[in-house]
């Protein structure tokens, strides 16, 4: 098996102007997404939308390598096309590995959806919590792993920065195991940029989510071509 297999759906319309790659959480397979109709929701809406499944090995994401693999097998080949528009949607875990991604390479991501988004362990987490939320957390003496402290040290940078890109939208639902880190997450982020839903860590949740992000025209701006081939 490769480090990472990848499905492609290209753009209804023949001419994508916006790259979205899909990464899945533990447990869920690439197909999951146009089975549970994420793929075809967005292209209803955005024709003008290729998205790629990218699906790494789990291992990836716990030894911090998902970045470079990731970015050899899809980005590169994105750039080298002329897509000047990359989005990444990551769930649960794929989150993760978006943020690991666009702390790297942040100059390539325009946008990142989190859709219930593995932000650290339960220790990271109550770390997060006992210091007010992620604004003030500091990675100073903290016990999380070098990646969590990567992507939490990237997020706070970027949340300073208000308005910078890449843009930045969360969608988690109420009863998620996960939430208290979304909750906080969402606390620093502007109301139009978060959805919420009842339900828990499953696909109805995060299809609702989806739905509710994409009524955001998250991909409203005009811009040069990013061909599928």
């Amino acid at each position: 098996m490769s480090a990472i297999n990848c499905l492609r759906y290209p753009a209804p319309n023949g001419a994508a102007e916006v790259l979205l790659i899909m990464l899945p959480g533990a447990g869920i397979e690439a197909s999951e997404f146009a089975e549970q109709g994420m793929v075809a929701a967005v292209q209803a809406l955005e024709p003008a939308v290729a998205v790629t499944v990218a699906h790494p090995d789990i291992g990836l994401y716990l030894e911090d390598g998902v970045t470079e693999v990731l970015h050899r097998a899809v980005v590169e080949p994105a750039l080298a096309r002329g897509c000047t528009r990359i989005w990444l949607l990551g769930i649960s875990l794929g989150g993760m590995g978006a943020l690991l991604y666009a702390s790297a390479h942040q100059a390539h991501v325009e946008g990142i959806v989190l859709l219930a988004p593995f932000l650290g362990t339960k220790g990271t987490v109550a770390e997060l919590a006992r210091a007010g939320g992620l604004a003030s957390w500091s990675a100073t003496g903290s016990a999380a792993t070098i990646p969590e402290q990567r992507l939490l040290g990237w997020l706070q940078a970027q949340l300073a920065a208000r308005g910078s890109a890449p843009a930045l939208y969360l969608g988690y639902a109420t009863q998620d195991r996960f939430a208290p880190a979304h909750k906080m997450l969402a606390a620093s982020l502007p109301p139009s940029r978060v959805a919420v839903a009842s339900g828990g860590h499953d696909w109805p949740s995060w299809s609702a989510l989806w739905r509710q992000l994409l009524s955001k025209s998250l991909f409203a701006r005009h811009a040069g071509r990013c061909d599928e081939r």
